[in-house]
């Protein structure tokens, strides 16, 4: 089910924004961040690409920092400036399905993946089909845009 945002939803994804832009570029990766918040709107977890390695993405950098069976993970919000990815090159579990796992009810992102990578990205889909409610929050989806401004680049 898609929703439209709420007014914290606005603050949160600034808050992942910042957090994207502290992502080591990369020329084959996005740079994105990832807030959880629980449902007594505190923050839970936080995280960015390739914090602590290559291939790490930031919604797995956030999920990591909770146990899995946190029960406050069943009232929690992830907000990532991207679209969870639906498929990893790498042996990984997808961070869409890692969400779905987690139990997180409410997913709100920036913008949806385009296919520079990934020609046929359906994270949202796949939340969406798992009963996840997916927001976007296209006013700051050039800003979530601005900070990969790396991979468009001609030099």
């Amino acid at each position: 089910m898609y929703s439209q945002p709420r007014g914290r939803d606005l603050r949160w994804m600034r808050r992942a924004i910042d957090l994207a832009a502290l992502c080591p570029p990369a020329a084959g990766a996005y740079s994105v961040g990832a807030v959880l918040v629980g449902g007594d709107g505190k923050e839970l977890a936080s995280g960015f690409s390739r914090a602590t390695g290559p291939r790490e993405h930031a919604e797995e950098a956030a999920l990591d920092q909770l146990d899995p069976h946190d029960p406050r993970l069943a009232a929690a919000t992830l907000y990532s400036t991207l679209e969870p990815c639906s498929q990893r090159s790498a042996a990984r579990v997808p961070c869409a399905r890692r969400i779905i796992a987690a139990g997180v009810p409410r997913v709100v992102t920036a913008w949806r993946e385009p296919s520079l990578f990934v020609e046929d990205c359906v994270g949202h889909e796949l939340l969406v089909e798992a009963g996840v409610v997916v927001v976007e929050v296209p006013e700051l989806a050039e800003a979530a845009r601005a900070v990969n401004a790396h991979l468009w680049r001609l030099d």
